[in-house]
């Protein structure tokens, strides 16, 4: 058994912490930033503070030949543009925790991917996972749908998000990667950046760019810390860590997310929230958590 040491203890709650609480600080800055015009600036300023620090580092940082080009632009499509691009639409549109609650749904949509097109086996703790998180769908939906001002479309761009990372995982573990995963994943976010730099031009209105200090506070949170320190620490730890251990911390994700909404944009959860939660808790741990 993989025994955790306290500097990675301490490294897992930080990044479960920075994690759970993006959520909210997302829903912050989307006071005053349109969604792609968001999402385009601190994915770049992002990528670029990482390729500093792991440049400093010696890590190679340029992609060899067409093949390493390819896995850069191919895998970045659901990994990068298609989980970034569709979740901050959500944010936009649902309650930071309601929004964190359906995009952590993505481990149950991984499996079941896995199953329906590449014959993984289908087992009971899938089956029961498949039913938690269509029950925490529907609380969500009803939730929605209760309130006059409810934005049930938004439900719909989060699921697409999480189907994108649950893709965008199978094809990362298929791949045959000679790129090293930092220099990849640096890559895959500056391409996704000018990407969505673009369609922002195109499809949003032009953005002012005087923001109040907490939403200057947020942006540096999403550049320093979303985009730089939890990629870090994420790196390294999972190479260390097992994955019923890293499931855990996926698992709190979501928790945090909506406890923490009302500190930060002053979002109550209500029981619809609140039971949803749980359900996901139950299917997360369902596909991730195996039995010793």
């Amino acid at each position: 058994m993989t025994m955790i040491t306290r500097r990675q203890l301490i490294g897992l709650v930080l990044l479960t912490l920075m994690w759970g609480l993006n959520w909210p600080i997302m829903k912050l800055s989307l006071r005053e930033l349109a969604p792609l015009h968001f999402r385009a600036l601190t994915m770049g300023l992002g990528a670029l503070a990482l390729a500093a620090y792991f440049g400093a580092r010696g890590l190679r940082l340029l992609p060899h030949g067409r093949a390493e080009w390819r896995d850069v632009v191919v895998l970045g499509l659901p990994n990068i543009l298609g989980w970034h691009a569709l979740s901050i639409i959500g944010v936009a549109q649902l309650p930071a925790g309601r929004a964190a609650i359906l995009g952590f749904t993505m481990p149950v949509w991984t499996v079941l991917l896995s199953v329906l097109f590449y014959r993984e086996r289908l087992s009971g703790r899938l089956l029961l996972a498949v039913g938690a998180v269509i029950a925490g769908i529907t609380l969500l939906l009803w939730g929605e749908l209760a309130q006059l001002a409810g934005r049930p479309a938004g439900i719909a761009w989060m699921q697409g998000a999480a189907l994108c990372w649950a893709l965008g995982t199978i094809w990362m573990r298929r791949a045959r990667l000679t790129l090293p995963a930092e220099t990849l994943v640096v890559w895959m976010m500056l391409w996704s950046a000018l990407a969505l730099a673009l369609l922002a031009a195109a499809i949003e209105p032009p953005q002012r760019w005087q923001f109040s200090p907490a939403v200057w506070v947020s942006l540096a949170w999403s550049v320093l810390i979303n985009y730089g320190a939890a990629q870090v620490i994420w790196f390294a730890l999972a190479r260390a860590l097992p994955a019923s251990t890293s499931a855990m911390s996926v698992m709190a994700v979501p928790l945090i997310g909506v406890l923490s909404a009302p500190l930060i944009v002053g979002e109550w959860p209500n029981w619809h929230d609140l039971a949803a939660m749980a359900s996901v808790v139950v299917a997360i741990g369902a596909v991730l958590v195996r039995p010793a």
